[in-house]
């Protein structure tokens, strides 16, 4: 009885509380909402509730391992995944036109997932090494750390994962002590971009203009964002339709299972990256609210748990997940609603999908450790 009495202790431990809370809380909301948007494929619904208990499995394991094993994991974590990327550019399967699995024989994986995770727990190893001591080369060699995967990610070409990964990594950066006059010209580039793109749109959207840095796919998710209307049965019709339909639900929505958009099917990957559609049509702007209320608080408690941390692993860790987690809703919620382009990133915990629930179940795993154990030594 002693025994078990200490097995339930130990579980009951490894989770942070506040954090699980809101986690269920999201869980609940997103089998809700997936069980309207399947609609009668029944079988989407019961594999996401199995992607759910793994996850939570996964994300159980992870809080038991202690911060100091996950540092000393770091770096053959990052060298295994840099070198499944290697093998998905050399030998990977394709699918859909994007190469971004890899065939190992008893089972097919997608290296560039576990990079969200791999990336941001290496650079925050080094940085470990490093404190107090920090130096303008650390912040280079910290971002050709990150460069590697995220090039070999872009070139499956998978543009969503590989911002995921950037985000992540670039925080840990960030957090590490990287000032922000440094990104201050990056900051200024980009709005002149962004500018110049939006005033020279009917001349660099034309067909025979190459972007070169882009795939024509990327370039056309571009200039549909700037004018959808342009092709609304074609490259225009996934934007066009999500925005009628969160622009329908109005304040209230239209109630439960009763989203028109979603049940005539006008809404393309309702199950998958546009989920907030469904919802926003469904339970309207009140009920978007409260979702991002939600996510809000998650980041919330991340942040927390990585500024009580007492060692400069764990808040970054910490800090980077949390991000991470905003970057996702940011992302998603952003090309549903019109104001960013189609890039195939999930609603973390609305979505479906197990690959995304995984890491994500890992990612608030390792939160919940570093709650738990407040310490790591070398």
């Amino acid at each position: 009885m002693k025994r078990l009495g200490l097995i339930l202790l130990r579980v009951f431990t490894a989770f942070d509380w506040p954090l699980l809370l809101v986690l269920v809380l999201l869980a609940v909301l997103g089998l809700t909402v997936m069980h309207s948007a399947v609609g009668s494929t029944d079988w989407r619904f019961s594999d996401q509730s199995r992607n759910f208990v793994i996850a939570f499995g996964a994300m159980w394991i992870t809080a038991l391992v202690p911060p100091k094993t996950l540092l000393r994991l770091a770096v053959p974590f990052y060298v295994v995944g840099v070198v499944l990327l290697l093998g998905v550019e050399f030998v990977g399967e394709t699918s859909k036109g994007a190469t971004r699995w890899l065939n190992l024989g008893f089972t097919r994986i997608q290296p560039s997932e576990m990079m969200k995770i791999a990336v941001p727990m290496m650079l925050a190893w080094y940085f470990q090494r490093h404190e107090g001591e920090v130096r303008i080369r650390d912040f280079l060699v910290a971002a050709l750390m990150l460069a590697g995967p995220f090039v070999l990610i872009v070139l499956q070409p998978d543009l969503g994962t590989a911002l995921l990964v950037f985000g992540a990594g670039f925080f840990v950066i960030y957090f590490a002590g990287l000032s922000f006059k440094l990104l201050v010209p990056a900051v200024v580039a980009g709005v002149l971009a962004i500018g110049t793109l939006i005033y020279y749109e009917d001349q660099l959207c034309e067909p025979d203009v190459d972007w070169v840095v882009l795939h024509n796919y990327q370039k056309h998710r571009v200039c549909t964002l700037l004018n959808p209307s342009s092709d609304p049965l074609g490259k225009g019709f996934h934007t066009i339709q999500s925005m009628i339909a969160v622009g329908s639900g109005g304040l209230y929505g239209k109630g439960y299972m009763q989203g028109t958009q979603t049940h005539l099917d006008f809404i393309p990957e309702r199950t998958t990256d546009f989920i907030f559609a469904v919802y926003a049509e469904e339970f309207g702007l009140y009920g978007g609210v409260a979702m991002l209320v939600l996510y809000a608080l998650l980041i919330a408690r991340g942040l927390a748990i990585a500024a009580r941390s007492v060692t400069q692993f764990g808040r970054l860790m910490a800090g980077s997940m949390a991000m991470m987690m905003l970057i996702y809703v940011f992302v998603n919620v952003g090309m549903v609603t019109g104001i960013l382009p189609v890039v195939g990133v999930p609603l973390p915990f609305m979505s479906y999908g197990g690959t995304a629930l995984l890491t994500m179940g890992v990612a608030f795993g390792i939160m919940m450790s570093i709650s738990r154990h407040r310490a790591v030594k070398d």
